[in-house]
């Protein structure tokens, strides 16, 4: 038998790797070829080329990551205290972590460097105010007092103004009473000797509002289907009506109101419904 020596053994491998290889190619090529298909250009530009080597990246150059506090947002007021009593970088840290929840707009941050505030802890409000408020979460809840499932004065008017517009929701207490739900029943044990039964129905919308400040909203009952405006009510309308006023914040973590609403069913006609009252609270923070 002969005998190679290891280098050799080495040698005629990669040679043979080689050819091996080539012949794939010819191979891969000659079936190309014969199925007509043509070379498909990768979809990078012909122009200019670039490398980066990103071993060389710095790190201070990526935006921050920011560790937010369990604390509220800071308001306009502390904020403006917070740059009379302590230093800058301070405030800025106490931003970055807080945020902000007053007015973020040009003329807010105007009235910002009116009152002292430095140019550095109004570009971080800037950068960290809350998205501003353009609508609320509106969660309405009807208990109707009574087993009657028909109704005359059957349309419930929320009125809000935003502005010069008056936003107006109405609801048709009658398509509540006439359709049963299998969730509105509910057992007022509030008076021992007489159980009685109390259908709550809730509706969640979204009302959209633009302006920020004090609004007014106006709850009211009607037999008018068409009301666009409060001033169309009757005078005995605007008597059983309730007026409430909420402010509304340039920017919030949350922007939710309720409106619980009540109906007690005449003793004697099952067609009245009488407008027991209402309430209207809002949570912002």
């Amino acid at each position: 038998m002969r005998m190679i020596s290891e280098d050799a053994a080495r040698r005629a491998w990669r040679t043979l790797t080689v050819v091996a290889a080539g012949t794939a190619l010819i191979i891969s090529a000659s079936a190309t070829e014969r199925s007509g298909s043509r070379k498909v250009d990768l979809p990078f530009p012909t122009g200019e080329v670039s490398t980066v080597n990103i071993i060389k990246w710095d790190a201070n150059t990526l935006p921050r990551m920011y560790q937010r506090s369990d604390q509220l947002p800071l308001t306009e007021e502390e904020l403006v205290e917070l740059s009379a009593e302590l230093p800058e970088e301070v405030v800025l840290r106490m931003i970055e972590e807080r945020r902000y929840s007053g007015d973020a707009s040009a003329e807010a941050l105007i009235a910002l460097r009116n009152a002292g505030v430095s140019t550095a802890i109004i570009a971080s409000v800037s950068t960290h105010a809350l998205r501003p408020n353009r609508h609320l979460d509106l969660l309405l809840t009807f208990d109707f007092d009574g087993a009657s499932r028909v109704a005359r004065n059957r349309y419930l008017y929320v009125f809000i103004d935003d502005g010069d517009i008056t936003r107006v929701y109405s609801a048709d207490l009658g398509a509540f009473l006439a359709s049963p739900r299998h969730h509105e029943k509910m057992i007022d044990k509030s008076d021992i000797l007489i159980a009685r039964e109390i259908r709550r129905v809730q509706l969640a919308g979204v009302v959209p509002l633009k302006t920020h400040g004090t609004r007014n909203v106006l709850v009211a009952t009607s037999a008018n289907p068409a009301l666009s405006h409060p001033g169309q009510l009757t005078e005995e309308e605007l008597e059983r009506s309730q007026s409430y006023t909420f402010d509304y914040p340039a920017s919030s973590l949350v922007s939710l109101c309720h409106l619980h609403v009540g109906y007690r069913r005449d003793a004697v006609l099952e067609h009245v419904w009488h407008f027991a009252g209402s309430r209207f609270e809002c949570e912002w923070e």
